[in-house]
């Protein structure tokens, strides 16, 4: 079996050899591994010296974000029919040692990706408070729905099988971790996770931590490209079925007043706007009966 290691780097040159040289070539059920350092638009040198400590480097011009170099290690791996890829951080805070445990369910044909859970021990020392909470929150809603009961849904350091890989949809650039995820459940992959240890620098900013913002709406926007892809009955279900909740809540009203008084005026227009909720709510669910298509028509194999 061939295995690929990737490495996403962004302005990594203090860590990167040395997150190379500490991950072993040599795996037991593994025939084969290389190293792969996408590098993001680095602008010192990462991806010299990820090259001279024996990585594979495939650089983007500019820095398109972590999810954009995902599917840059996607399209390598299965250009070079690897039937692993796994994934760790540039700045060392995984234990590579772990990788072994890592992919031991995909070995065993247990499950198609195995996700790193840096929570069974509580709070990782060091690790931002409100970095910790956001994970918490978003994997809070992306258990929701997926109908999974993962504690972590934003770690790096994973591992997929080539089904995985074949079946992954990825269009956020700005990161992939939660949409991988999805994506893979609603096509009826097996998804785990396994614990693992990780290391905060506490003299490490967090470039999550400092745009907790942006990484929620960012988030936000790929969770919901990916249930308009493969849950359309649920989104324009939901909005169809405000939509006519409103209008059916506007006539209640109308009425109420009419019996009330004997009388629609002031509220005549009431009617009329209830009515066109209740249209564009109907028009809105017969979108969801079409776009929707149910997880078993998805063959696999």
């Amino acid at each position: 079996m061939k295995m690929i290691i990737l490495i996403p780097a962004f302005n990594e040159e203090d860590t990167i050899v040395r997150t190379i040289e500490n991950i072993s070539t040599s795996f037991e059920g593994i025939d084969q591994v290389s190293m792969l350092v996408v590098d993001d638009g680095s602008t010192d040198a990462t991806p010299l010296l990820a090259e001279k400590a024996g990585a594979v480097v495939i650089s983007h011009t500019r820095n398109r974000g972590v999810g954009s170099a995902f599917h840059t290690a996607v399209q390598y791996a299965l250009e070079n029919q690897a039937d692993i890829m796994v994934g760790i951080d540039a700045d060392g805070q995984f234990d590579p040692n772990e990788i072994p445990a890592l992919i031991a369910p995909i070995l065993s044909r247990e499950a198609d990706m195995v996700i790193g859970n840096r929570f069974s021990n509580g709070i990782p020392e060091h690790m931002p408070r409100i970095k910790y909470h956001g994970n918490r929150i978003v994997a809070r809603l992306v258990n929701s729905i997926a109908g999974l009961s993962l504690a972590d849904v934003s770690c790096g350091f994973r591992a997929y099988d080539v089904e995985a890989l074949l079946r992954l949809n990825i269009y956020g650039e700005f990161t992939y971790t939660h949409e991988t995820i999805l994506s893979a459940v609603y096509q009826g992959l097996k998804v785990v996770e396994h614990p693992i240890s990780v290391r905060y620098d506490p003299k490490r900013r967090s470039r999550v931590a400092d745009s907790v913002f942006k990484y929620g709406v960012q988030t936000s926007k790929i969770i919901l490209r990916v249930l308009l892809d493969y849950r359309p009955l649920r989104v324009f279900g939901t909005i169809g079925g405000v939509l006519i909740g409103l209008g059916v809540a506007m006539v209640l009203f109308l009425f109420g007043h009419y019996i009330l008084t004997g009388s629609f005026t002031p509220y005549k227009t009431v009617g009329f706007v209830s009515l066109g909720f209740f249209i564009f709510g109907m028009l809105t669910l017969i979108i969801a009966l079409i776009a929707d298509e149910p997880p078993s028509a998805l063959p696999r194999g």
